[in-house]
């Protein structure tokens, strides 16, 4: 087994470059720096080992150390669980929360990334049996090529984004033509018509019309506008509480909400890049209805 030192040496580096490569602490201020990346890195390095060490357990005929390899990878669906966990616990104590299927997306993402990880190691390795410099190569590049693809898609790819206007009909609060909630305070509808913005989300086709419609994605697009705009909110204030209300008869969604930064310009590009959720999406449009 001495031959395989250096390529899985090779494997796990590359591996591991491809994890601080993936790794990104973004505006949401997650993971956490340094701790959450210290965390994350860890996992990244033993998950690109164990792809490394496949390959040869593999051309060694050892099978034992294979099934044992397989049984490791199988506990990576661990990093999911921690993830959600954690996630869920720092969502209890936010204004405007993330919501669950937005949790569980980000659980999965990173739990796919480690696997990317560890697919990167194996093949760098494999390569790297024969040519050294070759298997780096090929690993750095396969995941400059899978980064862009593990990307999902965002919100301005699925519908038009335009200012909603706020306004009261008596107590009833409207962005546009769609009816948001009741607003019984005085002093709320007050501080409603100086600080509120709306805005209309108009989806572009029918596979749009009912992934939008799902709440937690909804509630996704509420919490990007607070965390990066700020929130005119504090606890016990249920009037103030950002929403968002579908137009049944379009599909069009309204969003309601008291941002710090009232430029809808800067609203408006924060809300194109709120991420698709994978439990949203819905493509009815590629199903067989029996339309003709």
């Amino acid at each position: 087994m001495e031959k395989y030192v250096l390529p899985v040496i090779v494997g796990t580096l590359v591996g591991f470059v491809a994890r601080i490569i993936l790794l990104r602490t973004d505006f949401r201020q997650y993971p956490t720096y340094p701790t959450g990346r210290i965390i994350h890195l860890s996992f990244g390095f033993i998950a690109a080992f164990i792809g490394a060490v496949a390959v040869p357990s593999v051309l060694e005929s050892n099978w034992a150390a294979v099934t044992f390899l397989g049984l490791a990878a199988t506990q990576f669906r661990e990093v999911r669980k921690m993830e959600r966990e954690t996630l869920e616990i720092i969502d209890n104590k936010e204004l405007v929360k993330r919501g669950e299927a937005f949790i569980e997306g980000m659980a999965q993402a990173f739990e796919g990334r480690n696997y990317v990880v560890m697919f990167s190691a194996l093949i760098s390795t494999l390569v790297a049996v024969y040519n050294i410099w070759l298997g780096m190569v090929v690993g750095l590049v396969l995941v400059i090529i899978v980064k862009p693809r593990i990307k999902g898609k965002v919100l301005i790819q699925m519908a038009e984004i335009s200012e909603g206007k706020i306004r009261f009909e008596g107590p009833n609060l409207f962005v546009s033509d769609i009816h948001i909630k009741n607003v019984g305070l005085v002093k709320s509808r007050k501080i409603i018509k100086e600080k509120a913005v709306g805005a209309i989300i108009t989806p572009k086709n029918e596979n749009g019309i009912v992934t939008l419609s799902h709440l937690g994605q909804r509630q996704a697009m509420l919490h990007h506008i607070s965390n990066v705009l700020g929130s005119y909110l504090d606890s016990g204030e249920p009037d103030l509480i950002p929403l968002s209300k579908r137009d049944m008869e379009d599909g069009r969604i309204a969003l309601f909400f008291l941002p710090r930064e009232k430029d809808f310009k800067q609203i408006k590009e924060v809300l194109k890049h709120v991420p698709i959720l994978d439990s949203a999406i819905r493509l009815p449009r590629q199903s067989d209805k029996g339309k003709q």
